[in-house]
């Protein structure tokens, strides 16, 4: 046998850490291929690339000015739901809020909020009034409707802590007010 004229490399002979420094570095590539993906298709006419507007996001119920009369303390976004409900494309923000209180239930008062001048959250309409000595529970927005459970004291001698209660209620909006169920008495700002 003849001696190769090569000399013997060491590197030619695949270990297992060779084998686990491959695949790595093909993960790292396959995922880097995944990051980097072009953007979605637009079609072109002559006029040039078409692309839908984006919808603007649903306001923010925590930068809004509530109708809350609190005495001065704060007051305290508790539950929220987004949804288009008015049927034209952006999505308004449905906002249960209360004045915060050291202890019991305090009233609640739900709005609807919609995208004012420069983007920033106005109320547009009150669907529960604090005046009413609610609290709001399973808040939705699904299909252009509002839905809540209203949970209600039936006398002053129940305690604050146990409403004893309990109501389930929708709302649409009809006719430029929101209605709820059967109701044509909305109320709106």
């Amino acid at each position: 046998m003849q001696p190769s004229a090569v000399p013997d490399l060491a590197h030619t002979h695949a270990r297992p850490v060779h084998w686990l420094a491959t695949a790595t570095a093909m993960a790292a590539v396959v995922a880097a291929a995944g990051l980097l993906q072009p953007g979605a298709a637009t079609a072109t006419t002559e006029a040039g690339p078409k692309t839908a507007p984006a919808a603007a996001p649903a306001p923010d119920a925590a930068g809004a000015d509530y109708p809350l009369q609190c005495g001065g303390g704060p007051s305290k976004v508790v539950r929220q739901a987004q949804g288009d409900l008015d049927g034209d494309g952006d999505p308004e923000t449905v906002a249960v809020v209360h004045c915060e209180a050291g202890s019991g239930t305090p009233p609640s008062g739900m709005y609807v909020l919609t995208r004012g001048a420069k983007g920033a959250a106005r109320v547009v309409a009150t669907l529960v009034e604090p005046t009413q000595q609610k609290s709001v529970a399973d808040l939705a927005v699904r299909d252009g409707a509002v839905t809540a459970t209203l949970l209600g004291y039936s006398s002053p001698d129940v305690p604050s802590c146990c409403p004893d209660e309990q109501e389930k209620v929708k709302w649409r909006w009809r006719g430029g007010a929101f209605v709820r169920g059967g109701q044509d008495d909305a109320r709106a700002l």
